[in-house]
């Protein structure tokens, strides 16, 4: 009798009614967006201090550089030494003072600049002091050189190489930063999932071989349906724990923006150095350009093939957790089979940040996107850049071999080793385990 669809219903409310499931479940995405507005209040206070500058230029080429912004002012001294400026200063409790001296050359005048503060100044503030301080000191070289500014200004030329296939189809390098997107990010999703929830398996298990209730159960249950369906079921609960983060989650976003008045997506330096460049005119062509990137993807294809790569690989990884599960007895034992799992996934991510990213369709990318322990991720790395799908349905196809597998070995070790106690299995025992 096939008990398999009863084994995971029994899983997954085991899972879902626990109640540190529950609580974490809850608590997770609160505490998540607690932390979040917390950062985002804390910008917020940052982003609106003022800070004031002052400001004195013994040499007299840049005091117009430094206009008033919202959040930085400057005060420009006149007429005052520098021990008498630092005296000021001080006394007046702003930021701190910026001195540029008198030099006989611009080389001479760079190795003399100095700001003086009480405390140490923030390095966005020495940034963009610098690059201010550049700009103008570069065009007053370049005119004691004899050069027209404007001439230079108007031989500037950017250069946006078009990107085009043999068959028409055109691409840009915004194509490639979605696609590298798209790659990372489901790479790490999947990653994430497996270690999360593997471990949870393999708990799952071990709690119940050493209360003793597998004992009851297997005697009237095949060990590979009871396998398979503590690994779906587990799957389904976790499922349901990540959607109900995004609810919960989505829901407290738009709480704590509307009730705090907090923007917790807009209170970061790069968002708003972001919302500068969209004043920009050009922002409107390079927004055109990011839709039309974005619409290039396969979407249809991404899709189809993170859910059957995301599961098979789950499901790969799963079976073998839960076989270290069966053969050990706590957690702490089983970590002498925990890195034949974990480098894999190691080093997947790593092939696909070093090789998959470089050359998407090279040698080394095509073999591990084949290799089942790897595929998972590196195939979903490749195919935004475009993989035949012959490739991807071999590759899926050998992952669902390696999967049946490795579950019947899992089977085999999960048979003998959920009955023994007290034994920390070697490698040795597991392989005479196998072939029981």
């Amino acid at each position: 009798m096939n008990h398999l669809p009863l084994i995971i219903k029994r899983e997954y409310l085991t899972k879902v009614k626990n109640k540190s499931f529950i609580i974490m479940t809850i608590l997770s995405p609160i505490i998540m967006i607690v932390l979040i507005a917390v950062v985002a209040y804390l910008s917020q206070l940052n982003n609106n201090k003022t800070r004031t500058i002052s400001i004195l230029d013994e040499s007299e080429l840049v005091t117009d550089i430094f206009q008033n912004g919202e959040h930085t002012k400057y005060n420009i001294l006149n007429n005052v030494s520098l021990a008498d400026a630092k005296t000021i200063v001080e006394e007046a409790e702003t930021y701190g003072l910026l001195y540029i001296p008198k030099q006989d050359s611009i080389d001479a005048l760079v190795k003399h600049i100095k700001f003086y503060s009480k405390e140490t100044p923030s390095l966005s503030v020495i940034s963009s002091l610098e690059s201010k301080l550049e700009n103008r000191l570069r065009d007053v070289k370049l005119q004691e050189q004899g050069i027209d500014l404007d001439k230079l200004t108007a031989s500037r030329t950017n250069v946006n190489i078009a990107q085009e296939s043999f068959i028409g189809e055109k691409t840009s390098k915004l194509d490639s930063y979605f696609k590298l997107g798209f790659g990372l990010a489901a790479g790490y999703l999947l990653f994430m999932f497996i270690i999360i929830y593997g471990n949870m398996i393999m708990r799952s298990i071990i709690e119940e071989k050493t209360s003793r209730i597998i004992e009851i159960i297997i005697s009237s249950v095949k060990p590979i349906q009871l396998m398979l369906g503590k690994i779906i079921g587990t799957s389904l609960a976790g499922i349901t724990q990540f959607v109900i983060w995004l609810i919960i989650g989505s829901i407290l976003m738009t709480v704590v923006s509307a009730v705090l008045g907090i923007d917790l997506m807009q209170q970061t330096p790069q968002n708003e150095m972001l919302q500068q460049a969209m004043e920009n005119p050009e922002a409107a062509v390079e927004i055109q350009n990011a839709m039309a990137a974005f619409y290039n993807l396969p979407i249809g294809n991404l899709i189809i093939a993170f859910i059957l790569f995301f599961i098979g690989g789950y499901l790969l990884y799963s079976s073998l957790y839960a076989a270290i599960g069966a053969a050990v007895d706590n957690e702490t034992d089983t970590q002498q089979f925990m890195l034949p799992i974990i480098m894999p996934l190691v080093l997947a991510v790593y092939i696909g940040i070093f090789t998959v990213i470089e050359d998407p369709h090279g040698t080394v990318s095509t073999i591990f996107s084949f290799i089942p322990f790897t595929s998972p991720v590196v195939m979903l790395m490749r195919i935004p850049f475009g993989v035949p799908i012959w490739q991807q349905v071999l590759s899926f196809l050998l992952l669902v071999g390696t999967f049946m597998l490795t579950v019947w070995f899992a089977a085999k070790i999960y048979r003998v080793g959920i009955l023994m106690y007290g034994k920390k299995p070697s490698y040795k025992e597991l392989i005479k385990w196998i072939k029981y």
